[in-house]
């Protein structure tokens, strides 16, 4: 028969909320847990399980309008079967339901009243039988046994009802005989006005929208900031990662591309100091083989190309685009390179084989004035490379106090591969290409 499914009271003080969106249609089969949809409050985010097996009759309530507790949000026709006709009339109204349910719910606890010779007593796993009374010994002070959450003293038919209204029965105190808890109280409970907070039924998830000490907003990880968070976790907990961290005169490059600016210009290009580290990097990696390395099995893979990624900061997450063959191209190559690849992946029109093939990465986060950082390398590469924030500083040249231009460098790399001394060297080498301007 049909069976109306009401949003029911899922605690957190919560009386109205608004359909996120559906996941089921009309005409849809679904199963008993199955999820329905998604309901947002002030409060939380609760996805609805449905209750029962069967075909979606009717949704009530479209996506984007409010529900109040109570009130229906999809009709569901059961899947039951031998069910008579009668059972089968989907016109009944909610008044006869409710009616014909508390007839049958007193007469079953009359009946069962009247089971003098075999009483019940209701517990969380069911229903065990008590001793019968026995004459107590003469003087001998009987005491009543309490009631405890596994002895709950309640009718199968009033266990039913309670289930029907979500009425939690180890709340109640019976005013029956004995304690026993009867209908009266199970629908007194059900109209009254909840106390406190009360937890979610089962089965139904609420994803709060605040914490202990106040309101929060929650961020589905996805998309390409889930790849990241995967793909950073694997590096973090694979590679045996530490970090150097440099600091030279960049003064002439500075000067040098002041120099080179304006003509780079006038053919489109921006001209950055990353174009000049991706040249100096790439030719000192032909020296420093280890660094342009990844590690197989118990092998280590010296890559005999040089293609340096480069980090790049977009609206839905980190991309590394890749230089390919940068030792050998010329600054304004690699210039229009990255001027390219940073616009692609910015805009999402990115060639996927504009991703693939890197062999050494570069991070640079001075342009938003971080000086040193630990990057974490791009695995299974071996090495990346941090440029910090260029800085005037007073610095001793040729015995003379001066304000020279200076870049600090934070390398990260595996030191499974790569040791130590190896990692200096190759600093050492980058920096002095890079004061020099030295890029053939």
């Amino acid at each position: 028969m049909p069976y109306e499914f009401k949003f029911p009271d899922v605690g957190e003080g919560i009386h109205e909320g608004e359909i996120v969106k559906w996941l089921v249609k009309e005409n849809d089969k679904v199963d008993a847990d199955q999820p329905l949809g998604e309901i947002e409050t002030d409060k939380a985010i609760v996805e609805m399980p449905s209750p029962k097996s069967g075909k979606i009759l009717k949704i009530h309530v479209p996506a984007g309008g409010k529900i109040h507790v109570g009130e229906t949000m999809v009709t569901i026709l059961e899947e039951h079967e031998g069910e008579d006709d009668a059972k089968k009339q989907s016109n009944a109204s909610e008044l006869e339901r409710t009616r014909s349910q508390l007839t049958e719910a007193k007469q079953a606890e009359a009946k069962e009243e009247k089971k003098a010779d075999v009483p019940y007593t209701g517990s969380v796993v069911g229903f065990v039988e008590e001793a019968k009374s026995v004459s107590p010994i003469y003087g001998a002070k009987v005491q009543k046994p309490q009631q405890t959450q596994t002895q709950i003293q309640a009718t199968p038919a009033v266990r039913n009802l309670a289930k029907q209204l979500n009425v939690n029965l180890e709340t109640l105190k019976g005013t029956g005989s004995e304690g026993r808890i009867t209908i009266e109280d199970v629908q007194k409970a059900a109209g009254a006005s909840p106390k406190k907070e009360q937890s979610a039924p089962a089965g139904i998830k609420v994803t709060r929208k605040y914490d202990l000490f106040g309101y929060i907003d929650r961020v589905p990880l996805h998309g390409i900031k889930k790849v990241v968070a995967q793909k950073m976790s694997e590096s973090i907990f694979t590679a045996a990662q530490l970090t150097n961290m440099h600091e030279f005169d960049v003064t002439e490059l500075v000067n040098l591309r002041e120099k080179e600016k304006a003509g780079y210009e006038k053919d489109g290009i921006k001209l950055t100091f990353l174009p000049y580290i991706i040249k100096a990097a790439a030719l000192c990696l032909k020296e420093h083989p280890y660094l342009n390395a990844s590690l197989e099995g118990e092998e280590i893979v010296l890559k005999k190309y040089y293609n340096i990624g480069i980090a790049v900061d977009t609206e839905e997450g980190l991309l590394v685009p890749v230089v390919k063959g940068a030792e050998a191209k010329d600054i304004k190559t690699i210039a229009k390179d990255v001027d390219k690849l940073i616009n692609d992946a910015r805009s999402r029109k990115i060639n996927l084989m504009d991703l693939k093939g890197g062999t050494f990465s570069i991070s640079n986060l001075g342009s938003v004035s971080v000086h040193y950082f630990t990057p974490i390398i791009n695995y299974p590469e071996s090495a990346i490379l941090g440029i910090g924030r260029i800085m005037d500083k007073p610095i001793a040249k040729s015995g003379k106090v001066e304000i020279r231009k200076m870049l600090p460098l934070s390398l990260t790399y595996d030191h499974r591969i790569v040791d130590g001394a190896q990692a200096a060297r190759f600093m050492m080498d980058l920096i002095v290409r890079l004061e020099l301007c030295e890029f053939e």
